[in-house]
């Protein structure tokens, strides 16, 4: 800490996050799950107000806690890009007849009673092959969604399923963001990595996988036959239903496998999604624009620009198909993107003034063995992810407070890389203000706390990771560790 900047105290440091916790409760209290519609962005900015004049108490100035704020909000602008280009997608995806083919497909061949199972099976391995959970639940993950609707199945619960093998396949990817930043925080390589990750991921995903099969052999989720037939017959009546519509698909992921950036390969996306919408739905866009007086060359123009901003609305009478296809466009992202910027602000603020770094080493007390001092790192992640909104801080700045720590006890890096991916990667997507989890909710179009229980792999990791903590079930030492 400058010299010219008193030492937060642990009161300090807790008096803006119980306020924030107090205020977020309160919020989910009166508003449900309206509550990240407005009155969430409130709480956390009024958090960070008031960790910004207890800043100021001690020695902090404005204008270093606003490029503090800054600097925070631009490490989320990845995120925000990547957040708007989604909506896009999932406008010119649903006019191109992409998710609708998606939809229609599915249906023909999933059954109700492994539906969840398929789900979290197919999105794990999607997400394996190309190292993005975002890019498999904005496009795999809306159109299941539309399937489980289809098939008289729960929405939230097929969330869970999409996010947990999304979160698995991203987290055991060697093409992952996430996999590639956990090791080199902790000192280790990405191989040593993956592979000791497998002692904890590999049961959780198990355990998770069997919760969903027993969930889909229950007698709810038999299905409509009838519902079923009429939604395959509106999207047929509808669309030009084609093969050529999973072109777009093929070629985002191609491109995330080819570890393409995640912006321009979902803005690629959005905009084949639009190519293929003037060649096999022109009669879609039509009716989407209605405005006979447009020549057919600008009506197409109208049509993909829209769906690119606005979305795409669907009017075929029939009403779960038409709140199922009636949905993207980059101004429908504009709200999800007011919680993350809000969120990142009272991050940056306790950042900036000391504050996150006063509990971090208040939690460093606490760690007398090798389980607690696990329990801790996971504690510290779970807890970064809350206060400031990003999974990429919640493994480096929790890696960098214990790499010493680990190193002193003599134990493998490896270990510390694993427990950073347990909690960190692994709960973003659980919280609604976070970057994932405000993701999340907003590419699914489920609440967070609505799909937050059966988000069975991400809930059970952290405790599995625990558990081996305690028990020192695979915790090597670096004289014991061959790498």
């Amino acid at each position: 800490m400058d010299t010219k900047h008193k030492s937060p105290s642990i009161i300090d440091s807790l008096i803006p996050i119980i306020l924030l916790i107090i205020m977020l409760s309160l919020s989910v209290y009166l508003y449900g799950d309206d509550s990240s519609y407005g009155a969430n962005q409130i709480a956390l900015i009024l958090g960070a107000s008031v960790a910004a004049l207890i800043g100021m108490k001690n020695g902090f100035t404005w204008k270093e806690m606003e490029a503090g704020i800054i600097k925070g909000i631009s490490m989320g602008m990845g995120a925000i890009l990547i957040l708007l280009a989604v909506g896009a997608l999932i406008g010119t995806w649903i006019m191109s007849g992409t998710v609708p083919a998606m939809i229609y497909y599915g249906l023909k061949i999933l059954s109700p009673s492994i539906f969840y199972f398929a789900a979290c099976i197919i999105c794990a391995l999607s997400a394996i092959s190309i190292g993005s959970s975002w890019t498999v639940a904005g496009t795999l993950g809306v159109a299941l969604i539309g399937i489980s609707l289809g098939l008289g199945l729960s929405p939230e619960i097929t969330a869970g399923a999409i996010i947990s093998g999304a979160y698995f396949g991203d987290k055991m990817s060697p093409l992952s963001d996430t996999t590639n930043l956990a090791p080199a925080i902790a000192g280790t390589d990405l191989f040593t990595h993956i592979r000791h990750m497998i002692w904890t991921t590999g049961p959780s995903l198990l355990i998770a996988l069997i919760l969903f099969l027993i969930l889909g052999f229950q007698p709810t989720s038999d299905g409509d036959t009838a519902g079923l037939t009429i939604i395959q017959d509106t999207i047929t009546s509808s669309f030009n239903i084609s093969i050529l519509s999973f072109i777009p698909l093929i070629v985002v992921f191609v491109l995330a496998y080819k570890k393409v950036p995640a912006f321009p390969t979902v803005l690629i996306g959005a905009l084949l999604g639009g190519l293929f919408a003037v060649l096999l739905q022109p009669q879609v866009i039509s009716n989407f624009v209605n405005k006979p007086e447009l020549s057919k060359g600008l009506t197409m123009l109208s049509g993909v620009w829209t769906a690119l901003h606005s979305g795409f609305s669907f009017n075929s009478g029939v009403e779960v198909v038409d709140s199922l296809l009636t949905r993207g466009g980059m101004s429908s992202m504009l709200n999800t993107i007011w919680l993350v910027i809000c969120a990142l602000t009272y991050g940056a603020v306790l950042e900036t003034t000391g504050l996150l770094n006063v509990i971090v080493k208040f939690l460093l007390t606490f760690t007398k063995s090798t389980g607690s001092l696990i329990v801790t790192t996971i504690a510290t992640c779970i807890g970064v992810n809350i206060i400031t909104a990003d999974q990429y801080i919640s493994i480096v700045l929790p890696g960098r407070m214990y790499k010493a720590e680990f190193a002193r006890r003599n134990l493998a890096p490896k270990n510390l890389s694993r427990t950073l991916e347990d909690a960190g990667t692994i709960t973003s997507p659980l919280i609604p203000w976070n970057t994932c989890g405000a993701y999340m909710s907003a590419s699914l179009g489920i609440a967070t706390f609505a799909y937050l229980p059966f988000c069975f792999f991400n809930l059970i990791n952290p405790i599995v990771a625990i558990i081996y903590g305690i028990f020192n079930i695979k915790i090597e030492k670096i004289d014991e560790s061959k790498s």
